[in-house]
């Protein structure tokens, strides 16, 4: 268990508490710039991931009943604690010339940051295979996408989640570390942390590096897959099926290349360390603050639902 890595903590500077440097105190001017816009961006996500939840679950619009607005809805709810994960303690970070937190928080921080960006994927991976179905087998649509299939679909993405976060945590937890117990970057970031370890760190690096390729491989193929086979059946439409099965596809497609574009600029090796990190941190802001404009700004239901929930709140107060 865990207690085992405790005893190796005793000893050394982290076992009182982990110092995160961060960046804020080496922004100037910018760290103001970037305390707001992470501010905004996370009052927006909880907000508009929020009101998603609440749409889909309220039971007076049948048309947000859809296994494809079921797994909308458990996307913002990651997205709501994916970004609780880091941003809170980074805003705090900011306002700082030192960052703290404690060694469990670090790792927990450290699980739950790797574990919800992939949990994330799966559940995109699980709308792409519901559009899939849709569009590719709208007969047997209904008897396939069940609630028992829904269910399932979201307790396999948290699964695989945990499955691929897991071991290279437990690995990182049970080494021995002798300081200095500073981590340059905006949370408890894996390898910023091992950097920090006194042993060899090859095996946590190999473990962590195998479990990312299997995570982005894995969801990447089925995603590629899906709409590759969607691609196939569209082509055998008409012009106004075409158009149609289009827009039921556009917002998820949107949401996949976003977060594959912003995961290929966070890994350019020619930034700085400083503009990887700010990239870094923007990007576990910007992804969950955009899902659900994006959705919202596509999808014609969803437009319908938050008019309809915005102005019964406005006759209710006036």
């Amino acid at each position: 268990g865990l207690s085992g890595g405790w005893s190796q903590f005793l000893n050394t500077p982290l076992s009182k508490e982990q110092i995160h440097g961060g960046i804020g105190p080496h922004l100037g001017d910018r760290q103001m710039i970037l305390f707001v816009i992470l501010l905004l961006g996370y009052i927006i996500t909880q907000g508009g991931n929020s009101m998603i939840i609440f749409l889909v679950q309220n039971k007076t619009d049948p048309k947000l009943h859809s296994p494809m607005y079921f797994f909308l809805a458990n996307l913002s709810f990651v997205d709501m604690v994916y970004t609780t994960t880091t941003i809170p303690k980074m805003l705090v970070g900011f306002l700082s010339d030192v960052s703290t937190i404690s060694v469990p928080g670090c790792f927990l921080q450290m699980f739950f940051f790797i574990q919800l960006g992939i949990t994330s994927r799966g559940i995109l991976t699980a709308m792409a295979y519901d559009r899939y179905l849709a569009i590719c087998h709208p007969l047997h649509y209904t008897s396939i996408m069940t609630q028992h299939i829904q269910l399932l679909l979201i307790a396999g993405a948290w699964a695989f989640g945990t499955f691929c976060t897991l071991p290279a945590n437990l690995i990182t937890w049970h080494q021995p570390y002798c300081g200095p117990n500073v981590v340059k970057h905006g949370w408890g970031d894996p390898s910023s942390v091992r950097r920090l370890a006194c042993a060899d760190t090859s095996v946590d690096n190999t473990v962590s590096l195998s479990l990312a390729l299997v995570a982005l491989l894995t969801t990447g193929v089925l995603i590629l897959t899906s709409y590759v086979l969607i691609g196939i059946s569209v082509s055998r439409m008409s012009v106004a099926q075409r158009l149609k099965a289009f827009g039921t596809c556009v917002s998820h497609l949107t949401v996949v290349q976003l977060f594959r574009s912003l995961m290929a600029v966070r890994r350019k090796e020619f930034f700085t360390l400083e503009v990887r990190i700010i990239v870094a941190v923007l990007y576990a802001a910007l992804t969950p603050f955009l899902n659900p404009v994006i959705y919202s700004l596509r999808n014609k239901e969803l437009q319908e639902s938050i008019r309809r929930t915005l102005s019964f709140g406005i006759l209710v107060l006036f």
